[in-house]
């Protein structure tokens, strides 16, 4: 496994590449859409000081890890992030990691996280890892459906108290591999 931090990539309709300052108030709307965060761990941002907050603190110190994939998803058409790809977890002795991603709910049903997290995935796999992981809340079946598209195959389920917001959660985690 090679170090690289978020490598840009291209698709036909997506540019994929890390978020800037410049994308504070795309990155706003993405997280701050409660529809959106229904299904992910944390509360949707109040305020644009919370974006602002996330990026410094957050993906800043991402961009700065000589492993690490953060994506926005540029939509080529209107030229502004309209959602993540991301990578978590990243063990590099074992060569793998956890797949997350959003869309901005304007953008759903196109197709897009499946295409911007199939180039993801295709760059890990160029890149040496051997697996990754991905999960979803059972209430949303449509994330699990992106799974399956770009290869994933269900493992198994599992339940959890999801934090911050202190719910339980019931989990489907899928998995590809890249090495047999």
């Amino acid at each position: 496994m090679k170090k690289e931090n978020t490598p840009l990539l291209e698709t036909p309709r997506l540019i994929l590449r890390k978020f800037t300052r410049d994308d504070l108030q795309d990155l706003y709307l993405i997280y701050s859409d409660e529809t959106v965060n229904t299904f992910l761990p944390w509360f949707p941002f109040q305020t644009m000081l919370e974006a602002e907050a996330f990026f410094c603190g957050e993906l800043e110190s991402e961009y700065k890890k000589e492993v690490a994939y953060r994506y926005a998803i540029v939509y080529k058409p209107e030229k502004r992030a309209v959602g993540y790809v991301s990578l978590c977890g990243v063990d590099g002795a074992r060569a793998c990691g956890d797949l997350g991603y959003g869309l901005r709910k304007e953008y759903w049903n196109r197709g897009i996280v499946t295409e911007a997290a199939g180039a993801v995935l295709a760059r890990l796999k160029e890149n040496g890892f051997r697996y990754i992981t991905a999960t979803h809340d059972i209430h949303n079946p449509a994330s699990g459906e992106v799974m399956k598209k770009i290869g994933m195959k269900y493992c198994y389920s599992y339940a959890e108290q999801w934090q911050p917001k202190d719910v339980r959660v019931i989990f489907n985690l899928y998995r590809i591999d890249f090495v047999k």
